[in-house]
C-alpha cells in the first residue's frame, strides 16, 4: 500500500509543481550574456507568452515516467532503513532518508536529465521550427545512441551529493513537524498540519542542497546545441562562478521554493491520507497518536515516518 500511496502522491506533486521547475531550469541554465528572463516572474510570463501554457509543462512525461520505481525506491528504502536502525529517532529518520535518496539517484540522474533537456527545447518560441527530441522516451533513446551508458548518466554524481543529504532532511524535517503538530484522525485541522509539514519539509531539502542543483542542471543541460562547454563538476563551477559570481548557486531559488511547499504539502498530505484510508479509522488512529511518542513505536510502527 506504501508503493500505491506513494505513486499517487508523487503525481499529484508532479502536477502541482512542473510548471515551477520548468522555470527554475531555465533560469539556471540561461546565458548570462544575453539572458531571456530578467526573473522568476518574467519567466513565467514569457513562457506562457511565447509557448502558451503548454511550455511550462514540456519534460513533463520524464517524471511521471519514474514516479512509479522513484516512489517504491523511496518509501521502501527508507521504512526498511528504518526497521534496521531499530528506534524512531531523528538521527535515525535522517539516515534513513539518505540511504533512500542516495539509491534512487539511479533512476532519477535519467529522469532528470531528459527532463532539463525537453524543458530547454524550444525555448523562447511559440510553435519550435525544430524539435529535436518528440517526447522524454526518445530523448533518453537519441542520448543513448550518440553517447551510451555514460551519457544518459550525465550527472549522476552531483545527483547523488544532492539528493544523498536532501532526503535525510527532507524525511526528518517531515517527521519533526508532525511530531510537534500533532496529528489526529479527529482534528479539524489535521489536513491543513500535514500540508503544511509536508511544505515545509520540501522546503528544508531543497535549501540544503540547492547550490548543488544549479550545477548538476548545468552539467545536464550541456552539449544541447552541440558544444560542450564544461569538462566536469569542478570546471563547472570555476565558470559559473569566475562569469557570475556566488550569486550563481541563487539562480532559480525563487521559484524552487514557490515550488517546493506545494509539491511537497500535495506529495506528503496524499500519501499519508491515502494510507490512513486504506488502513482504516482504528490503523490510522494508531498511526497518529504514535507520532509524538517515539518510545512506544515498536515493531512495524518503527518503519513509518510519522503518520505515514
Amino acid at each position: 500500500m506504501d508503493f500505491v500511496a506513494g505513486c499517487i502522491g508523487g503525481a499529484a506533486g508532479v502536477l502541482v509543481g512542473h510548471p515551477f521547475d520548468t522555470v527554475k531550469v531555465r533560469l539556471q541554465v540561461q546565458n548570462v550574456d544575453k539572458p531571456l528572463y530578467r526573473g522568476t516572474f518574467h519567466c513565467f510570463q514569457s513562457i506562457i507568452r511565447q509557448e502558451s501554457m503548454f511550455g511550462l509543462y514540456k519534460g513533463i512525461g520524464s517524471p511521471m515516467m519514474g514516479l512509479t520505481f522513484i516512489n517504491a525506491i523511496v518509501f521502501g528504502v527508507q521504512g526498511n532503513a528504518m526497521r534496521m536502525l531499530g528506534q524512531d529517532t531523528p538521527t535515525n529518520q535522517y539516515l534513513a532518508g539518505a540511504a533512500a535518496g542516495a539509491i534512487q539517484s539511479v533512476i532519477c540522474c535519467p529522469m532528470e536529465l531528459a527532463k532539463t533537456r525537453m524543458q530547454m527545447q524550444g525555448s523562447g518560441e511559440k510553435k519550435s521550427s525544430r524539435k529535436m527530441y518528440k517526447n522524454s522516451l526518445d530523448c533518453l533513446v537519441r542520448i543513448y545512441r550518440r553517447e551510451g551508458v555514460r551519457g544518459i548518466n550525465r550527472g549522476m554524481v552531483t545527483t547523488f551529493i544532492r539528493e544523498t543529504p536532501a532526503f535525510g532532511f527532507y524525511f526528518l524535517a517531515y517527521d519533526v513537524l508532525t511530531r510537534q503538530l500533532g496529528c489526529e484522525p479527529e482534528d479539524r485541522y489535521m489536513i491543513p498540519k500535514l500540508l503544511f509539514a509536508g511544505g515545509m519539509a520540501g522546503i528544508a531539502s531543497w535549501l540544503s542542497t540547492y547550490p548543488v542543483d544549479v550545477i548538476k542542471s548545468r552539467l545536464q543541460a550541456d552539449g544541447v546545441g552541440g558544444v560542450n562547454q564544461y569538462g566536469g563538476i569542478a570546471d563547472c563551477v570555476r565558470q559559473s562562478v569566475r562569469r557570475e559570481g556566488y550569486l550563481v548557486f541563487t539562480r532559480g531559488l525563487t521559484s524552487t521554493l514557490l515550488r517546493a511547499f506545494p509539491v511537497n504539502a500535495a506529495t506528503f498530505a496524499t500519501v499519508t491520507l491515502v494510507l490512513m484510508y486504506a488502513r482504516g479509522p482504528e490503523r490510522g488512529r494508531d498511526d497518529c497518536e504514535a507520532a509524538p511518542q517515539p518510545a512506544s513505536r515498536q515493531g512495524q510502527a518503527q518503519a513509518q515516518t510519522s503518520g505515514l
